[in-house]
């Protein structure tokens, strides 16, 4: 899901692009309180919890018809002390406060509810954490190599899934851009092998998490249910499985949450708590999409709330985390994802959207549980420095803002390659986008990339030069922090993001019937191939060389179009990477990197094995990359 720039003026064109269901008639825009019929079955949230969590708190939401009448008694447990119940404006809801005790052993609470509209009886469940498994919880780190994928458009391993009759959108269609087309989790496992050939340690899918709207349901970042997989892809323990499988294949697992909002047919939203779980306005109230509002000195209370409590779409309803019962709420459901299936990293959608202090305290809580979790944020704003107000930084707080969030996806960077890759380049603007690092905590633990599902395609916008791709890929796989390609990049995938469903078009190969498998040498092009080989040779030299996943970086200011940066490390490993991004050949001295190339004499391109006898001068051919291993 996009968030947006800074300029107001692109916001209506970004919505249109990112916001595809903008047409569903779920609950009206202008009557955002309305409520559905009561609550027909009973459930709680979370749905089940664990014994010998740091926190020893837990806020259980119990939803059922009259449920805030009833009177809740709990049997004795050792080490579970019931603190309190609490009732809120709807008659369905009853909060239940409980402390869990560190020497709490798994078991099940015996909940009684009576005295009012509804006689419960409720045994829920404290299991034991896994500990023994230390593959859980790995974290996201320069290691890693991230694929980012659309479950529903990669592959299809599952066609038993692909229409559950229970849900609102019972069909799929390939043919349209906007309906479900069937991938799965199955799918995805399937093509472990292909992933791990491109050096790919880590798979961050779009939103897993159900998303039971009409309309444009694919994408996922319109949650209708926080505790349960969309079934579409699998079970809720199937996800969980797929966690664990694609850990026993050297993979990592990235889970994309949204916390600003939620679908308008989360339940919810349709029969409320309270009117302020929600933003309300007396009128539907789009947010502003300019975040510069939080942190302007001269900025106004009002363009501050229409950024921070303006709903994202019509469909999209506006999180109040200012609520402490919902902040709870939120939080307590990303710790349960963590612990309950061992997922490695979360991807936090339209992050500066929410609350500023929701976010320092979901970060902290995440943290405080699991201090190794990986997480970095979509902040797409345009400037280093508000870029950097997202991340931990340097910066002073700003009206008690301080965010702890480890790193954010690289929006700059992105800019500054997509415009050093255009026929008429200006490769200075990478070498600018590094330049403003000094103002994070550590920037390595930035994400960066060369396009994504928001946005259209690279080789689109470079006008399908794979010369300049290959500049792209070699610039994504050597510079610092963490490289994310967006599936489909290495195969020549295409196409602009007007409307977003053009670049989200399926893998070839991925479902029964495809003409073509691009999963293969076989089914590609030779020129996918070309893309595809030079993708796996970098990537699969990144993963086994430590200098461009934690080495240094130096670079030298651009001269002649020609871009020279090195990696290097204490072990002497050194990588000197030349960027000619003119079509024509580049002589470069090798005098003026003296202070990187003292001490070797030869060196190799990484890419083609080409031996390189000569370090005084370089011939950069042109829209070229040189990736060469220095050698003494």
């Amino acid at each position: 899901m996009s968030s947006s720039r800074i300029l107001p003026l692109l916001a209506g064109a970004l919505l249109a692009a990112a916001a595809p269901s903008l047409a569903v008639a779920a609950p009206a825009p202008s009557a955002p309180l309305a409520v559905a019929k009561a609550a027909s079955t009973t459930r709680i949230d979370p749905t089940f919890w664990w014994v010998g969590m740091k926190n020893p708190k837990l806020q259980l939401l119990v939803h059922s018809p009259g449920i805030a009448d009833s009177k809740l008694t709990m049997a004795a447990y050792p080490g579970v002390t019931l603190e309190g119940t609490q009732k809120l404006e709807s008659p369905n809801y009853l909060l239940v406060n409980l402390t869990i005790a560190p020497d709490a052993k798994p078991g099940k609470l015996k909940l009684n509810f009576t005295g009012g509209k509804t006689k419960l009886k409720y045994d829920y469940e404290l299991r034991a954490r896994n500990t023994t498994d230390k593959s859980r919880v790995q974290g996201i780190n320069s290691s890693d190599f991230i694929y980012f994928l659309m479950p529903d458009r990669f592959a299809n391993g599952d066609t038993k899934n692909d229409v559950v009759k229970t849900m609102r959108a019972r069909t799929v269609a390939r043919d349209s851009m906007y309906s479900r087309h069937g991938g799965d989790y199955k799918g995805i496992e399937q093509h472990f092998d292909y992933l791990k050939s491109m050096g790919v340690t880590a798979i961050w899918p779009t939103p897993v998490v159900e998303n039971d709207m009409p309309k444009a349901s694919y994408h996922g970042y319109a949650v209708t249910d926080y505790y349960n997989s969309d079934p579409r892809y699998g079970t809720t323990e199937e996800y969980a499985q797929f966690v664990q499988k694609a850990h026993q294949n050297g993979l990592k697992v990235i889970h994309d949450v949204v916390l600003n909002h939620m679908g308008s047919y989360n339940y919810l939203f349709l029969d409320q708590p309270a009117k302020d779980w929600i933003n309300q306005w007396p009128n539907f109230t789009r947010s502003n999409y300019n975040s510069s509002a939080l942190n302007d000195p001269y900025g106004s209370k009002l363009d501050r709330d229409l950024y921070n409590k303006g709903w994202f779409d019509t469909t999209m309803p506006d999180v109040n985390q200012s609520n402490p019962l919902v902040a709870t709420y939120i939080i307590q459901n990303f710790i349960w994802w963590v612990e309950y299936t061992g997922l490695d990293g979360y991807r936090i959608d339209t992050y500066p959207y929410s609350d500023p202090k929701f976010l320092m305290d979901w970060g902290k809580a995440l943290l405080d549980e699991y201090p190794q979790l990986g997480m970095f944020g979509e902040a797409w704003v345009g400037s280093t420095a508000q870029q950097a107000f997202f991340a931990r930084n340097i910066l002073p707080p700003v009206d008690g803002f301080k965010s702890n969030l480890p790193g954010v996806l690289d929006f700059q960077s992105n800019y500054a390659i997509q415009d050093a890759l255009k026929e008429q380049a200006n490769v200075t603007k990478l070498y600018e986008a590094l330049q403003g690092d000094w103002l994070y905590e550590d920037a390595t633990r930035n994400v960066v990339f060369m396009d994504n599902h928001d946005m259209s395609r690279v080789y689109s916008v470079i006008g399908e030069s794979l010369p300049r791709l290959k500049m792209g890929f070699a610039w994504l796989l050597t510079t610092r922090g963490i490289p994310q390609l967006y599936y489909g990049t290495e195969i020549l995938m295409k196409n602009f993001s007007n409307p977003d469903g053009l670049v989200r078009a399926d893998f070839p190969g991925g479902f029964a019937g495809d003409k073509q498998n691009k999963f293969t040498a076989a089914g590609r092009t030779l020129q996918e191939n070309e893309a595809f080989t030079y993708v796996s040779k970098l990537g699969t030299y990144r993963k086994a060389h430590p200098v461009l996943q934690t080495g240094k970086l130096m670079q030298f200011i651009p001269q002649d179009g020609v871009y020279t940066y090195f990696r290097y490390n204490d072990q002497g490993e050194t990588v000197m990477v030349m960027m000619n991004s003119s079509k024509d050949e580049k002589t470069v001295d090798g005098a003026r990197f003296a202070e990187r190339l003292t001490g070797f004499s030869t060196g190799t391109e990484v890419v083609s094995g080409a031996a390189i006898s000569d370090l005084k001068t370089f011939k950069v051919p042109g829209w070229s990359a040189l990736v060469v291993e220095l050698k003494k």
